[in-house]
This record gives C-alpha cells, structure tokens and sequence, in this order.
C-alpha cells in the first residue's frame, strides 16, 4: 500500500508567519512604521492626585504657539509641529534621529474631569497640562461619630431586638 502525504495547510501558514516576522525584525524601515508613540517623540507621564489629573508631555523642539490641546469628552489630544531644520545642497547626514514636522497624539482620560478650568504650561519643552475634577468625583471622608449614652449607672442598654424577645 503506498502512503500518500499531503501538504498541511498549517504548516505552510507557519511558515509565512515567520517570513513575515523575520522580514520586518530585519527591515530598517519597518521600526519606525511599527514604533509607540513615545518612541516616535512625544511621551506622557499622566498622574492623578485627590483634586486634579496632571498631564506631562515632551515635546523637544516645539513652541508654545505650535502646540495645539483639545479635550472632547474624555479623550485629551495633544498636536504639536516642530519646525524643520534648514538644509543646504552640500548637506549629507550620518545620522537623523531627530523627529521634526507634525505629530499627534490623542489619550482616554478619567470620568469627572472639568476641562474648562485646566492650565497649562511649557517650559524647557515639557507640557505641563492640570487639569481639575468635578467636586461631584473628588474622595470624601466620612467621619463616625460616637453613640453617647446619656444614662447616670452607666449601665449598657439592652438591643431593641433583645427588648422585643424578653416580652
């Protein structure tokens, strides 16, 4: 009897997955098409405290009157546009690493934010974003307060549930 082997579908799949894997590992211009937005130029630090959410974004290079802060809803977006470095005909880079023209970048923020009061700052290429929350969301502490006996013997007075069995 003779045995007839047939390709396996899965192992042809296998085999083009690690092709396509291998072909962008090695590509020098697939990093850039496949980076995070941090590495790309404009990272964020987000930290929340008991009144505000603070947003710390850095943008080397841009100017205050370049960056551009939209909040809708719950989603904050930061544009920014750094200028491009003047260029001769003689001039040949080694190197270019610096990310210049417009880049983008759009997050979700927090539920109860009120984003008509925010503040911003720039300074040595860091936003600095505050943006307040809604007295409704802030953390309240709730204080017990202790049951005062005003009786003179100091004696414990009974549970009502105790009171109502005993008749």
């Amino acid at each position: 009897m003779t045995v007839i082997r047939r390709p396996s579908p899965f192992r042809e799949m296998a085999a083009l997955r690690d092709t396509i894997d291998r072909l962008f590992d090695e590509s020098p211009i697939a990093r850039p098409m496949f980076a995070t937005s941090s590495e790309l130029g404009m990272p964020f630090d987000i930290r929340v405290t008991p009144d505000t959410v603070e947003v710390e974004a850095a943008l080397p290079g841009a100017k205050p009157e370049d960056v551009e802060i939209t909040v809708t809803g719950s989603t904050l977006t930061i544009a920014a546009n750094t200028a491009s470095s003047t260029e001769s005909a003689d001039d040949r880079y080694l190197l270019q690493e610096i990310r210049r023209g417009s880049f983008t970048r759009t997050i979700a923020l927090p539920e109860g934010l009120e984003p008509d009061r925010a503040t911003a700052r720039f300074e040595h290429g860091l936003l600095t974003l505050s943006i307040p929350k809604a007295e409704v969301v802030k953390p309240r502490q709730i204080r017990i307060e202790p049951v005062v006996d005003d009786r003179a013997d100091g004696a414990v007075p009974a549970p009502a549930d105790a009171a109502s069995a005993e008749a």
